[in-house]
């Protein structure tokens, strides 16, 4: 598990569907060691703080390996590195093998695993496509996000070395999926019973799932 690329990029702004809108998500590959702090990257920033960064979002990570998959489904489209607005375009990750909870040292920095990526429509700007985010949802392809637990610099081929596996651990693919489902069963019902027991899910996404288990009368 490793940083292929160190992305990063300041807000611009672009005009979409006859409007001038300001967006952070156009990023682009960094080189050299980079200082990776509490909220973010150095050199990176957010247009729309309501939103986006702050600690539970410090850094976004993709995998390198959904490109061939978006290549396959986006025939003829330039997919630059960094396309998805990631701060780190990873290998070896998967949402599926990744635990909200999970603890990794990488370069001389250390974060840990918050929640999955729930696109706004930032992301149909830069694919200049008003399908892009259902698309991504529906693909279970979010990507997912860190908090900075220890400060330090960060490069492309550091790798993640696990500190700790959180005991609670639901995987991001599972979180995704409980958020978009249009109904939960006894096992989906358990699954979020863990998942609020993690301690460092934002407290957003806990409201989220204690509003949904009082609807089903559990």
């Amino acid at each position: 598990m490793k940083i292929v690329s160190v992305n990063t990029g300041v807000p611009r702004e672009v005009m979409y569907h006859g409007m001038r809108v300001t967006t952070g998500i156009y990023k682009e590959p960094v080189a050299g060691r980079v200082a990776l702090r509490k909220l973010n990257l150095d050199g990176d920033r957010q247009a729309d703080l309501t939103v986006h960064g702050g600690e539970f979002k410090a850094v976004y990570c993709y995998p390198v390996a959904h490109y061939d998959y978006w290549k396959k489904k986006l025939p003829g489209r330039e997919l630059p590195t960094a396309i998805f607005g990631e701060n780190f375009t990873t290998e070896g990750f998967t949402e599926e093998s990744v635990h909200v909870g999970d603890r990794f040292a990488v370069g001389s920095a250390e974060v840990v695993v918050t929640q999955p990526r729930l696109p706004c429509y930032k992301l149909n700007v830069r694919f200049d496509s008003s399908e892009m985010v259902k698309r991504f949802m529906a693909s279970g392809r979010t990507g997912f996000y860190l908090a900075v637990t220890r400060e330090g610099e960060v490069g492309a081929g550091d790798e993640f070395k696990v500190i700790a596996r959180e005991a609670n651990g639901v995987a991001v693919s599972e979180i995704s999926r409980l958020y978009v489902a249009k109904r939960w069963d006894a096992d989906d019902v358990a699954l979020l019973r863990r998942a609020l027991r993690v301690a460092i899910l934002p407290e957003s996404w806990k409201e989220y799932f204690r509003e949904g288990l009082e609807m089903v009368g559990e």
